[in-house]
């Protein structure tokens, strides 16, 4: 059984061994001040043929630096490239992994390390439930699908675009009847996308404010699928509802928004009835500007009484 002294000697050894390689840790572009911060103990050193450098992160108190606090558009890796800034250029488009690099044929250390980080990040915005208290603290009307947990979410979409009985009849008492819009929130397959609801939500109700349109009680809906918001359409009664719903996850985000918008949604409408506004995140569509947006298409939805793929924009 080793000790603990035992292993840390091994894996500080492990990191001089890459370092001296050349493998595995960011060139000088791609560590930035964030990277230091974060870790006080990095060395800088050469890399070798390639020209770069790369920062030997020390073990300390069992701590390494994260690797997300660098933008996978601010890392670069490959050596001797042909046009260095054509190629940063290039990443400044996309979050698409490129300018990876590798040790063999396999990624290098610090490139899977930022790959394992983000699919971390894409599962704890899936399996993290909201917290119990958020819909109060939003001043939202909690309500729930048929699923009655997590598990059944992921594994029954079928019952995620169902609200309850209790949910229907608590909707039916809160929320206002007849309004010509009604804006739900959803948590959908992101919990960590909530996170936008506080610049969004104010955004889309000035836009319809300063075009005459009041919106009334926001109900949010727990286990929520898209398709819940055919449920609740013929329930209130609007000529408009949207939905705004966490976005399955991928390695660029965990915290990226849907809108969705319908006229006069019910069950008997086929998907392409609805209007989507995806990407609301900061690195995408920021959403204050979502908001304004949504605002904007609500009131044309209005205007001409389509949605989905019959409105022109």
């Amino acid at each position: 059984m080793y000790q603990e002294d035992e292993v840390r000697r091994m894996v500080q050894e492990v990191l001089a061994g890459l370092v001296s390689a050349g493998v595995g840790t960011p060139a000088p572009d791609a560590a930035p001040a964030a990277v230091a911060a974060a870790a006080p103990a990095v060395a800088v050193g050469s890399a070798g043929s390639g020209g770069g450098r790369v920062a030997a992160v020390a073990v300390e108190d069992g701590e390494v630096p994260d690797v997300t606090a660098v933008s996978t558009k601010d890392e670069f890796h490959v050596p001797n490239p042909a046009n260095r800034q054509a190629y940063l250029d290039m990443k400044q488009s996309t979050v698409a992994r490129l300018g990876v690099w590798r040790a063999g044929p396999r990624y290098n250390t610090w490139s899977l390390l930022h790959f394992r980080a983000d699919h971390a990040t894409a599962q704890d915005a899936v399996f993290t439930d909201v917290d119990p208290g958020y819909a109060a603290e939003q001043g939202f009307v909690a309500g729930q699908t048929l699923c009655g947990s997590k598990d059944e979410f992921l594994t029954r979409p079928d019952l995620g675009r169902k609200l309850s009985d209790e949910t229907k009849a608590l909707f039916g008492r809160e929320l206002t009847k007849g309004a010509k819009v009604t804006i739900m929130v959803g948590d959908g397959l992101s919990t960590s996308a909530l996170v936008n609801i506080p610049q969004i939500l104010p955004a889309i109700k000035q836009g319809l404010k300063n075009a005459g349109i009041e919106v009334g009680p926001v109900p949010f809906v727990k286990y929520c699928r898209v398709g819940a918001m055919d449920d609740l359409g013929p329930l209130v009664g609007s000529d408009v509802v949207c939905l705004l719903i966490g976005e399955r996850p991928g390695l660029a985000t965990g915290e990226s928004m849907s809108a969705y918008m319908a006229y006069r949604p019910s069950e008997d409408k086929p998907e392409s009835w609805r209007t989507v506004v995806s990407n609301i995140y900061a690195g995408g569509t920021p959403p204050a500007e979502a908001g304004a947006h949504v605002a904007t298409i609500i009131k044309r939805i209005l205007d001409e009484k389509v949605s989905g793929v019959d409105l022109k924009l």
